[in-house]
């Protein structure tokens, strides 16, 4: 079967934002493009960056967000600016900005959405769930994922749903998405995709639960703090389990020692954004409350779980063609602990992975942490 360039991916490192636009116009060069979506590095000057989107793409749908890395077939970097453009031919797209998130009403919201995806359906072919999926961008610093990703499921009518949360760096001050020429905050924005290829939604993790336990005992869900466990400073506590110093926790111990849930017979990570020294609480990427017990888990192999997990969907829909990837920063800075970017960027490549690491992850109806989820797309497939 000869397979026609029905996407493109562009890179590029260059220093300033409007250089870097140009250069990406300059890769992708695809003018019957559905949509383009971009992730760039925190440090461009977003003015700069959504002018220059505006003048070099006039006619094509263009949307993106901030991030805490990119990924591409140049494979996992940073201070970057990635994109790719889906053509005309084989992809149909929409898109719906909710905005106010602060101010998130469920049933309007869920009205919206519903309407939204009838009309989706409506303009699209017959409707066949195996060749449609939902992307979601949503601010990662807006603390609404979990309402906002299950009243959008439910909405969506069995349309599958991946996404992530846009991403600050390490920083954790101002995420944004762009969309129709400007960069947004407190929002979220919804793409429908209709493919003329066989499409597979999908998450990975890889960490198993030990019999390490806490209960949280006190904290604020509505912040996602946890102030303590087992009646104790929750830092503390954690730490004492870790056997380690409390001064000692950080991103990359948190990266490699999460905290599990388990739901609906399932362990879902929780994962920790930062400790808090004035008092050793600790604040989560998740929603998080009292009387949640949780367990310290453990990493296995990340990348033969990804390796076997992109295998699989490999025997499941035939061999992958793209893989649009939502990859969270805790694993990445596990890969940057372990000295793994080599391996990863073998496998970005093979399966012609793109993506952004994020704040957080969706996979339909859940908010997740530290996982790798994403749609697999071939162009010959099983389904």
């Amino acid at each position: 079967m000869n397979k026609k360039p029905n996407w493109k991916q562009a890179y590029s490192q260059q220093s300033t934002a409007e250089a870097a636009v140009i250069e990406i116009y300059q890769s992708l060069n695809q003018t019957n493009a559905a949509i383009i979506i971009f992730y760039c590095s925190p440090d461009y000057d977003r003015n700069q960056l959504a002018q220059a989107f505006q003048h070099y793409f006039t006619d094509i749908p263009v949307i993106g967000c901030t991030t805490a890395g990119e990924i591409s077939h140049s494979g996992y970097t940073e201070a970057s600016l990635v994109a790719i453009s889906l053509c005309q031919e084989h992809f149909y797209v929409n898109c719906l900005l909710l905005e106010s998130l602060q101010q998130f009403n469920m049933a309007k919201t869920s009205g919206i959405c519903e309407k939204f995806q009838h009309k989706f359906i409506q303009n699209s072919s017959k409707f066949d769930a195996d060749h449609y999926f939902g992307f979601l961008l949503i601010d990662g610093l807006s603390k609404k994922e979990e309402v906002v990703v299950s009243t959008l499921y439910e909405a969506l009518g069995g349309i599958p749903l991946f996404g992530g949360s846009s991403a600050d760096g390490l920083n954790f001050q101002n995420t944004h998405i762009y969309y129709q020429g400007k960069f947004h905050t407190d929002c979220a924005l919804l793409t429908l995709v209709e493919a003329q290829y066989p499409v597979k939604v999908f998450k990975t993790e890889h960490f198993h639960a030990t019999d390490k336990q806490v209960v949280v005992t006190e904290a604020d869900a509505t912040q996602r703090i946890v102030y303590e466990f087992n009646g104790a400073p929750a830092a503390q506590e954690y730490a004492r389990l870790l056997d380690i110093p409390v001064a000692q926790l950080n991103p990359s111990i948190y990266a490699i020692s999460p905290l599990v849930v388990k739901v609906a017979g399932q362990y879902h990570v929780r994962s920790i954004l930062t400790r808090n020294p004035e008092d050793d609480s600790l604040s989560f990427y998740c929603a998080i409350d009292a009387g949640v017990v949780l367990r310290i888990a453990e990493c296995g192999d990340i990348m033969n779980n990804l390796h076997h997990t992109l295998d699989r969907l490999s025997a499941e829909i035939g061999e992958l063609d793209l893989v649009l990837a939502c990859d969270c920063i805790l694993r990445r800075l596990e890969i940057d602990r372990k000295k793994l970017y080599p391996e990863m960027n073998k496998l970005a490549k093979q399966y012609h992975i793109f993506g952004f690491n994020t704040y957080g992850e969706q996979f339909n109806a859940l908010h997740i942490n530290q996982t790798f989820t994403g749609v697999a797309i071939t162009q010959e497939g099983k389904v």
